[in-house]
C-alpha cells in the first residue's frame, strides 16, 4: 500500500472519529438541554435517569445516594416516584470512600464487577459487562454517583475518553445545587426552620382544607391549640439555646405520638397546633393527656440539667354546632387555651 493510500485511510479514520465525537457531543447537548432549566427535584432526576438511557442507548442508568448526605435528605421524600425508587440505591459514606475516596472523576470498569455490587439496586445483579460510575456533587460535597451499565465489555472500557461525561457531571452537579437551593426555599416557605414542622402559613391552608373535607363528608374534626407553661422561665434560667431545644423536643414528642393522618404545626413562639381529622374532642383530650404523661416522665436533658415541660391546651371540634368556619374553630381553640392559662395562673398564685 502506497503512502497516498495510507494517508487517505488515516484521513478517513480521523473524519470517522470526528463524526463520532460530534454525534456524542450532540447527545450530551441534548441531555443537558433537558435538565438545565428544571427546578423541581423529582422532575430533574426522573428526566435525567430516563433520558440518559434513551439518548445514549444505555440498558440501565441509576443513582447511588450516600446515606445522610444532602442528596439523601432531598430524595427521601420522593417515595411516590416509581422511577426514582426503581433506579436508586443507598450506600454508606464508608462504602463509597473505600472504593473512590475523594476522587470526583468518572470510573470505568469491565472486569471483576463484584466489588461494585454495593452500587447496584437491590434487585439488580450485574457481574459481567461494563460499568461507568460518575460521582455527583452538591456544593462541592460528593453525595453519590450517576451509574451506567452495558452488557458489552467494551462500552465502558477503562482507558476510553471520559471528558464529555466529566463535563456532563459538572453540569449535573451545578443543576443539582440550583435545584437543591430552590427546593430549600420552597421548603422553608411552608416549614418552621427550627422544628421542621409546618409553619403558620401552611397550617392555615391545611386547616381550611381539612375543615372543608369534614363538612363535605360529615366527619368530626378536632383542633388542639397548645403552648408551653413558663417558657420564659426556661429561657431565663437555662438560656435561649435551651429554649430552642425545648421547642424542638416538644415538636418531636408531638410528632411521635400523633397518628400519621394528624398534622402538627408551629403556630408562633412556643405555640403549637394539632389538626386531628375524624376525631372527637374527648379523643383529642386523651391524646393530650398521653403527651403530658410522656413529658412528665421524660424531661428534656440539656447540658446535664433536666428541664420539666408542662403544656396548656385548648380543644375545639366541629361537634360544636356554632363552629361554621375554620377561622372560628381556631379562634375557639385559642380562647380555650387562654382560659386554661388563666385558670392555672390563678391556681398557682
Amino acid at each position: 500500500m502506497n503512502e497516498a493510500n495510507i494517508d487517505k485511510i488515516q484521513f478517513k479514520l480521523m473524519l470517522d472519529q470526528l463524526n463520532k465525537n460530534e454525534k456524542i457531543q450532540h447527545k450530551f447537548h441534548e441531555l443537558e438541554s433537558k435538565i438545565l432549566s428544571i427546578l423541581n427535584f423529582q422532575d430533574f432526576f426522573e428526566i435525567l435517569l430516563t433520558e440518559m438511557g434513551k439518548i445514549f442507548n444505555v440498558p440501565y442508568v441509576w443513582l447511588s445516594v450516600i446515606k445522610n448526605s444532602s442528596l439523601a435528605n432531598l430524595i427521601n421524600p420522593l417515595i411516590d416516584s416509581k422511577i426514582i425508587i426503581e433506579k436508586t440505591n443507598f450506600i454508606s459514606r464508608s462504602e463509597f470512600d473505600d472504593i473512590f475516596g475523594n476522587i470526583s472523576t468518572p470510573h470505568l470498569f469491565n472486569k471483576a464487577l463484584e466489588p461494585y455490587a454495593v452500587f447496584l439496586p437491590r434487585d439488580k445483579k450485574y457481574h459481567t459487562g461494563s460499568m461507568a460510575i460518575a460521582p455527583v456533587q452538591i456544593d462541592g460535597e460528593i453525595v453519590g454517583s450517576l451509574n451506567q451499565w452495558d452488557q458489552t465489555a467494551t462500552r465502558f472500557e477503562p482507558g476510553i475518553d471520559t471528558s464529555s461525561l466529566e463535563q456532563l457531571m459538572i453540569k449535573v452537579s451545578l443543576c443539582l445545587s440550583n435545584v437543591a437551593a430552590h427546593e430549600k426555599l420552597k421548603y422553608f416557605a411552608y416549614h418552621d426552620p427550627l422544628t421542621g414542622l409546618l409553619n403558620r402559613r401552611a397550617f392555615e391552608t391545611v386547616l381550611n382544607r381539612e375543615f372543608s373535607r369534614s363538612k363535605r363528608h360529615s366527619n368530626n374534626l378536632s383542633l388542639v391549640f397548645l403552648d408551653l407553661d413558663k417558657f420564659k422561665r426556661i429561657n431565663d434560667q437555662y438560656g435561649h439555646d435551651a429554649g430552642d431545644d425545648t421547642l424542638v423536643y416538644v415538636a418531636e414528642t408531638l410528632q411521635s405520638i400523633i397518628r400519621e393522618e394528624d398534622i402538627v404545626a408551629r403556630f408562633a413562639g412556643d405555640e403549637f397546633v394539632i389538626i386531628l381529622p375524624e376525631t372527637k374532642a374527648d379523643k383529642s383530650e386523651t391524646l393530650m393527656k398521653r403527651v403530658q404523661v410522656y413529658l412528665d416522665s421524660h424531661p428534656l436533658n440539656h447540658n446535664g440539667a433536666n428541664i420539666s415541660i408542662s403544656l396548656s391546651y385548648g380543644i375545639t371540634s366541629t361537634q360544636d354546632m356554632e363552629i361554621n368556619s375554620s377561622a372560628v374553630l381556631l379562634k375557639k381553640a385559642d380562647e380555650k387555651l387562654y382560659f386554661e392559662k388563666e385558670k392555672k395562673a390563678g391556681h398557682f398564685l
